[in-house]
């Protein structure tokens, strides 16, 4: 290739990189189609989108005010919280429930509202945040959105006295949206 030959190719390969530009932008994260319990209040702006994926661990446990019935109960999550472009960001673990960024600060939060996301999946979920402890990305959310959930449902296997005191683990996906005050 010639040198002007190359010139040519370097402009219309930067002038083909900033056309596409806006086209690969990503969407800001809309709550439109999600159930009105689990839709942060106005006044608050996306601030993080995540995709947590890991764990979920459940125990066969007696049923609270039924004795003699046995279930499986929520014990904790473990997972790791990644960007949109699957670079980990944090992870996510409990109990109580903390979301922690790789920059060390973190935050816990109290539930607000769930809603049902279909059969065999953990249900939509709305936090309201404490505050945050250490500086960085966790400084300021206000709430933590649970959507798009796949999976993290208590197992199907039995639970009963045979099975007392067995954990299982169940997999499980989820984006969590965190949002700070505007």
């Amino acid at each position: 290739m010639t040198l002007r030959t190359l010139g040519i190719f370097a402009v219309a390969t930067s002038l083909a990189a900033c056309s596409g530009m806006g086209m690969n932008k990503p969407m800001a994260y809309s709550q439109a189609s999600l159930p009105d319990p689990v839709k942060v209040p106005a006044g608050h702006r996306v601030a993080m989108e995540t995709v947590g994926a890991g764990d979920i661990t459940y125990e066969c446990r007696v049923k609270a005010n039924a004795p003699g019935e046995h279930e499986w109960v929520f014990v904790g999550p473990d997972a790791k919280l990644m960007d949109r472009g699957g670079k980990q960001v944090g992870k996510y673990w409990g109990p109580p429930a903390t979301w922690e960024s790789m920059d060390g600060s973190k935050l816990t939060g109290t539930q607000v509202a769930v809603a049902p996301n279909g059969s065999g999946n953990i249900p939509y979920q709305l936090v309201k945040a404490n505050p945050a402890t250490g500086s960085g990305a966790m400084q300021g959310v206000s709430y933590i959105q649970r959507v798009a959930t796949q999976g993290g449902t208590a197992p199907a296997m039995a639970c009963g006295p045979a099975s007392m005191g067995q954990k299982q683990v169940v997999k499980y996906q989820a984006d969590y949206i965190f949002y700070r005050p505007m």
